[in-house]
């Protein structure tokens, strides 16, 4: 049996096998993910991201215990910051998760960002879509900490929840431009600290100021304790609310639509990319443009269009 078969039997290590042979873009990986990809596309899929140190994992760890009481199969894709030894994932995720590994009906797979921008890892939309083909119901995408415009996880999850906490200093720095934009909902974690009243306040006076069609969705800032499980299951009704208006409007076959788009333009352009320069490396067009830039006989505008013209599709 072929790995993409194993992984639709339910075969757990089958799937963390691909999940890491797609990690290290094995090209045996695509042909796995070409005979899993028509099984795709069932699974809900909550983003979850963030700054640095607002609970985020604790966070997951209350969520995945949340949708298991309902009966539901979850998946979780934690991205990590890359070690700078090994190039793997810092699996501080995956430890506070932890109480959830013996339980078959939960698999958490951590990546490293390796240098990806975004605050998620390149393989991401794979990994999830290896999950979705496992059967799992929900699928919870975990975001290395990031900041005001790295943003991709609104490309990859159905409903995006920017856990905020209290004491960041600069509140309304924090909360601005992109990932005021991004968010379904809003979390204020850490709820029991000095603050937490006034930063629920604060994002909900500036979503109201945001223009929006009275048919909209409205993100509501809810207030959490992920250590204490405090809110969560108030953020289980928003998340199931979300999911409700995205059917009833029509807005999730379009998220999809978007959704399928990035994935095919990113392979594109990787594919792309990685083919003309094997091209221009063996036949020694790469060398002699580096050393026509480096002479400054040769312009990099100039190369580019010069490959491009080469390698043109009729």
């Amino acid at each position: 049996m072929t790995l993409a078969q194993r992984v639709l039997d339910g075969d757990i290590r089958a799937a963390a096998r691909l999940m890491r042979d797609i990690d290290d873009r094995f090209p045996s990986a695509v042909t796995e993910l070409k005979s899993l990809y028509p099984h795709t596309g069932s699974a809900y899929i909550i983003g979850l991201t963030g700054p640095p140190g607002a609970g985020k994992s604790t966070l997951v760890d209350r969520i995945i215990e949340a949708y298991r009481k309902k009966g539901s199969l979850v998946g979780v894709v934690a991205i990590d910051p890359t070690s700078p030894f090994t190039g793997g994932a810092i699996l501080g995720d995956r430890i506070r998760m932890n109480r959830h590994a013996e339980d078959p009906g939960v698999f958490i797979r951590s990546l490293a960002t390796r240098g990806a921008l975004g605050g998620l890892s390149r393989s991401t939309m794979d990994v999830v879509n290896v999950m979705d083909a496992m059967g799992m119901d929900v699928i919870i995408v975990e975001t290395v900490g990031v900041g005001q415009d790295e943003v991709d996880i609104v490309s990859t999850a159905h409903s995006t929840a920017v856990v905020m906490v209290p004491g960041l200093g600069d509140d309304i720095q924090a909360i601005k431009a992109g990932i005021l934009e991004i968010g379904d909902l809003f979390i204020v974690n850490k709820g029991d600290r000095e603050g937490a009243d006034r930063t629920v306040r604060e994002l909900s006076a500036m979503l109201e100021m945001k223009e929006s069609d009275p048919s909209a969705w409205h993100p509501s800032v809810l207030k959490t304790e992920g250590a204490r499980g405090v809110g969560i299951d108030e953020l289980i009704d928003e998340f199931e609310k979300h999911r409700a208006y995205l059917k009833s409007s029509g807005r999730l076959l379009r998220l999809n639509e978007e959704r399928n788009n990035k994935i095919f333009m990113d392979t594109l352009r990787e594919e792309l990319f990685a083919t003309v320069l094997d091209v221009i490396r063996k036949d020694g067009r790469f060398e002699e443009i580096m050393d026509g830039m480096r002479e400054r006989t040769k312009d990099p505008y100039t190369a580019v269009e010069e490959i491009l013209s080469r390698h043109a599709f009729s």
